[in-house]
Parts: C-alpha cells; sequence; structure tokens
C-alpha cells in the first residue's frame, strides 16, 4: 500500500492546536473562508500523487555523484519542477518577495504530508525555508534583492553549512575562514560536511549559509560570522555569472534518505570562494539560529510524518496478513493478524504516539506564529517564549517517537519488515537520522534544561504546566466514560511532571551536573504528559464529531498504557545520576 495523506485528520489538529485561535483572534486573516482547508486538500493530494510514488524509487537509486556533479534519482527533478509550478515553495515567505505568507503553523501541517511521501524528497526545500527564513531577517536590502524572490520561488535553493569533520555538534570549533576583500565581499576557504542538497541537478543555482571565522575574530562561538555563497556568482541584470570557487567533493553513504544528496563541500581550490555577510561580524549563529529555530520544528515534524507512513503501511498489512488462530473464536482458520491483541497493542502504540507527537508539534508552530503576528508586545513575548521552550521537545520527542513507531513497524511485518521489499525498513532508516541533525535529542534536553525553563523566571514553564492542569480539569468535569481511568493516570503523571520541574530547577543550581544526567529523561517525561494531555485536549474538542469515538480510544490508550510510565520517570530524574556517577569509573577503566 503506498501514502495515502490524511488529510482530515491532520486539518482538525491544525485547527484544535492553533489555526483556530489564530483566525478567531484575528491574527490569521489570510486562512478565513475555508482556504486553509483548501490549501491542505491540495498539498495532500501532492504528497499523494507526486511525491509518494517516488519514495520508494529515491530510496534504490539514490543519487549519484560523478566528477563534482550530482544526478538525483529518476522522476526527482520532474516532482521538483512541478513542485516549484505550484507554488508550494513560498507558502510562509514574505509576499514583496514573492511568497505568501501563510502562517508556520499550515505550512508545517503541509510539510507532514509532503515528507510522509518522501523525507527525501522534502529535506531540500526544508533547508531552502531556513535560508528564506534567516535572510529574511537578517540579509541586507542588497543581497534580499538579488536572491530571495529566487529562493522563495524554489527556482534556485538554499542550504546550511555548519559541521566540520573535526568539530561535530561543536559549532565554536570550526576552521573555516573568511578574508575581507577590497569590494565588500569575502573569500571563504575551508571544509563542510553533511551538507544536504549542498550539490544537485534540481535548480541552476544553490545559495549556500556559511559559517566562517574571520582573522580577527574571537574565539569560540562568539567569534562566528554567517556569509552568503552561491554556487554562481550573480551578475548585475541577474544573469548566472561564473562558478564560484567551491565544489562537491562526494557524497555520504548512508543509512537511510538515499535519495537525499548529502555532501562534503569544499570552498577556496582557487583562492576562496566569494562570499557576502548575512547581520554582522561575529554575530552569525544569531542569524543561522533563525533558521535552525525552523528547521529543528520541522525535523520534529519529519519524526510525526515518517511514523504516520510507518502506522498506514503496518495497519493495512495487519489488516491483510493471516497467521495464527484467533483465541476468542476458538476454530482452526487462519485470522488477519490484526485480531491478535499483542498486535492490536502495537498499532495502537503507533497511532497514539503519532498523534501526540502531531499535537506537540502543531502547538508549537501555533506558537511560532503567535510570536510573529501578535502585535501586543507582551503578548508576543509570551508567544516567544511558549515556542523556545516547546521548541527542543517538539524536536526531540517527536523524532524518538520516529524512530520507535517504526520500529514497531517492522515488528509488526515480522519477517517481512526486515526485507527492503515491503517498505517497513525504509522507514526505520529514514527516521534514525532525524533524532542527530539540528542538535542531537541529547543537545536539546540539555537546551530545554539550561535556558528554557528559566525564561521569564520560570514563568513560562508554570503557565505551560497551568494550561496542562486546565485540560485535566476539562477531562474530570467530562464525566465521560469512554475514558477510563486516563484522569487519574494524566493526574499522576502531570503531578510527576511538576515535582520533576521543580528538582530540575532547584539541582540545577545547586550541582548542575547531578540535574544533566537526567535532562533526557526529564524531556522524555515532559513530552510524554504533555502528549497525553493533548490527545485529551483533542477528544474534548471533537466532543460532537464522526471521529470522536477513536479520538477518546486514543487519547485512553495513551493515558493507560503510556503516561504510566510517569512515575518511573520522575524517580529516575530525581535518583537517577547516583547510579550514573557509581558506573563513571567503571566506564574509564573500560
Amino acid at each position: 500500500m503506498n501514502y495515502r495523506a490524511p488529510v482530515t485528520e491532520i486539518a482538525f489538529m491544525a485547527k484544535t492546536f492553533g489555526l483556530g485561535a489564530l483566525a478567531a483572534d484575528g491574527l490569521a486573516p489570510d486562512i478565513a473562508d475555508g482556504i486553509a482547508d483548501a490549501v491542505l486538500e491540495e498539498a495532500g493530494k501532492f504528497a499523494t500523487d507526486k511525491i509518494a510514488p517516488l519514495n520508494q524509487v529515491g530510496d534504490q537509486f539514490g543519487a549519484v555523484f560523478d566528477q563534482g556533479h550530482v544526478t538525483t534519482a529518476p522522476g526527482w527533478k520532474e516532482a521538483y519542477s512541478e513542485w516549484v509550478t505550484a507554488g508550494w515553495n513560498g507558502l510562509t515567505a514574505p509576499i514583496e518577495h514573492g511568497g505568501q505568507a501563510l502562517p508556520h503553523l499550515l505550512h508545517h501541517a503541509c510539510s507532514e504530508m509532503w515528507t510522509s511521501a518522501s523525507m527525501a524528497f522534502m529535506l531540500g526545500p526544508l533547508l531552502t525555508t531556513g535560508a528564506v527564513d534567516a535572510l529574511s531577517a537578517h540579509g541586507s536590502e542588497a543581497l534580499k534583492s538579488i536572491y530571495l524572490n529566487k529562493l522563495v520561488s524554489g527556482e534556485w535553493t538554499g542550504t546550511m553549512n555548519l559541521t566540520e569533520p573535526h568539530a561535530g555538534s561543536d559549532v565554536g570549533a570550526l576552521r573555516t575562514r573568511a578574508e575581507r576583500a577590497q569590494d565588500g565581499s569575502y573569500k571563504i576557504t575551508g571544509q563542510k560536511i553533511y551538507i544536504t542538497y549542498g550539490e544537485h541537478d534540481l535548480t541552476p543555482n544553490i545559495i549556500h549559509l556559511v559559517l566562517a571565522r574571520l582573522p580577527d575574530a574571537p574565539s569560540g562561538t562568539r567569534g562566528i560570522s554567517l556569509f552568503l555563497v552561491p554556487k554562481y556568482l550573480v551578475n548585475p541584470d541577474g544573469s548566472l555569472g561564473e562558478r564560484n570557487d567551491l565544489r562537491c567533493a562526494g557524497l555520504e553513504k548512508k543509512l537511510g534518505i538515499h535519495a537525499s544528496p548529502t555532501c562534503t563541500m569544499v570552498y577556496g581550490d582557487h583562492g576562496g570562494a566569494t562570499g557576502y555577510l548575512i547581520g554582522e561580524e561575529n554575530r552569525g549563529l544569531n542569524c543561522m539560529f533563525t533558521m535552525m529555530n525552523s528547521a529543528r520544528l520541522s525535523v520534529g515534524v519529519q519524526g510525526v510524518a515518517v511514523a504516520e507512513r510507518a502506522y498506514q503501511l503496518a495497519l493495512n498489512y495487519a489488516k491483510e496478513r493471516k497467521q495464527g488462530r484467533s483465541i476468542a473464536a476458538k476454530s482452526d482458520v487462519m485470522v488477519p493478524i490484526i485480531e491478535h491483541p499483542d498486535v492490536r497493542r502495537m498499532l495502537m502504540l503507533m497511532r497514539s504516539k503519532t498523534d501526540a507527537a502531531r499535537a506537540i508539534c502543531f502547538m508549537t508552530a501555533a506558537a511560532f506564529d503567535r510570536s510573529h503576528r501578535e502585535t501586543d508586545p507582551a503578548k508576543r513575548k509570551v508567544a516567544e517564549e511558549r515556542a523556545a521552550l516547546l521548541t527542543p521537545i517538539a524536536k526531540a520527542w517527536a523524532t524518538d517517537i520516529g524512530i520507535e513507531v517504526a520500529s514497531l513497524g517492522i515488528q509488526i511485518h515480522g519477517g517481512m519488515g526486515f526485507i527492503e521489499g515491503s517498505g517497513a525498513a525504509q522507514h526505520l532508516r529514514d527516521a534514525r537520522i532525524a533524532s542527530i541533525y539540528e542538535g542531537t535529542n541529547g543537545i536539546q534536553a540539555i537546551d530545554l534544561l539550561t535556558r528554557k525553563l528559566s525564561l521569564s523566571n520560570g514563568e513560562t514553564v508554570a503557565a505551560l504546566l497551568a494550561e496542562m492542569s486546565t485540560t485535566l480539569d476539562a477531562l474530570k468535569a467530562s464525566n465521560h466514560t469512554g475514558f477510563g481511568s486516563s484522569a487519574e493516570r494524566l493526574t499522576v503523571a502531570l503531578g510527576s511532571l511538576k515535582v520533576a520541574t521543580q528538582w530540575i530547577i532547584t539541582t540545577l543550581k545547586q550541582n548542575p551536573e547531578e540535574a544533566l544526567a537526567s535532562a533526557t529523561v526529564y524531556q522524555t517525561l515532559f513530552g510524554t504528559t504533555l502528549g497525553g494531555l493533548a490527545l485529551v485536549r483533542s477528544a474534548l474538542a471533537d466532543s460532537a464529531g464522526p471521529e470522536n469515538e477513536r479520538r477518546i480510544a486514543t487519547a485512553r490508550f495513551f493515558a493507560e498504557q503510556v503516561a504510566t510510565e510517569a512515575p518511573s520517570l520522575e524517580q529516575t530524574i530525581t535518583e537517577g545520576a547516583l547510579a550514573l556517577s557509581a558506573s563513571q569509573a567503571v566506564l574509564l577503566a573500560s
């Protein structure tokens, strides 16, 4: 079975977790009169009909490198051309540069469907969108006039060049150099690795955003600048000029996302690639974070997207594959494996965790939209901090879910899942990278603890916990028997999260290493509790809808079978550092 975009479900979740409130508050008049539904419907069709059929083709053929040139998989170039012609690349971009300025939440809802269709395909547009965001926020008017319209339309694509072989996630250790030129440009020399779509045949020009260090720059992250480095220089009339001094030196051979060219880029073989400063000298990391924060949420959506496709494939297989006898029916007739309780348990884990992760990503996108659209400075600040708090949870928890759900999909397929022809294995291979790039999930957990819990002296996280309590109160007030013991289980879970949050805040001041030892576990507890209450919120919002019974059952399953982990997670957080300290000598001696 190929992927079919769940347009109705995604539209409901998008409205429930932000689009509806944005419209009601007058912050998104551009989605009135059914425009949002129409956009999602067409995005779903493009995902289902145009992109999804290429997923396995791209995985099998991959991208091909030959003497500095990269050729994408069969059908890739044609699909991208249709993508650009349809105007999908500029959904959130500024109107003055050819975009549609629609809410980011709507874009992420569309992006989930496109990414489910093919994660490898969507990585290119994802990076281009980030480049548009960074250039719009920090670029000079001169750079915007030359490059922004082309990036917004998708006629040119953008990349993000951070990582170097010796540095990994430690961006402050980068060695790529920038020398000032007399004409106001800069000469860039160095090597970058893991550059997604750093070279390809989809567009005539590729615009690289490159982090580099000036000769007189301070050490560490305080001395990094951001430069726009085009593959081809641009003539005064807008036409393409000579090839810049940069090249793709090779493609990485990867576990997954084979159709996405992951490049090693070399700058300055012949004196230096011409680059143009974005923002201020030595302030490049601030500019790049505009791109990275957008990308981190997009990566969280990738986790949801792969999980959704893995679930669809597993559900269909479970309905068709006949094996074993039904214990309930006590018959010798072989039955579809979906009739076996353990298979249904795995399917519900896949469904409930995917829905919960989607809700968290959408509420993060909604906060991001409000941070840009609120006119009241105080409300805008609240939204900015809410988005900042939620981003590491959305990125890390959702990508962990993507891996787990894809793995469960293989398990449901049994031996067939381990065979590439079933398609189940590709989902796990593709999903595995998402917890690593744009800051590993461990880095997200550290960021959550050290930077985000302290926002507004703890008021930001306190406000979110209070909203979660309000949802819990609404659940209790509903008296709906279909929720079973959800209220009791989620009360315990929220209590564990509150205790753990206070312990983390206190311990960070007294013993930071002990608190950081529990960072990832705390992030998991936060995502689990928030996700469980989000499912309740969606079920309560659909009290009269045709999907109400399914939403209630999903929320109940999560509360009674997933959120029950909360007390043990709390205990691991508050006591786990002792075990880690005790094992340190053993690890060092190994």
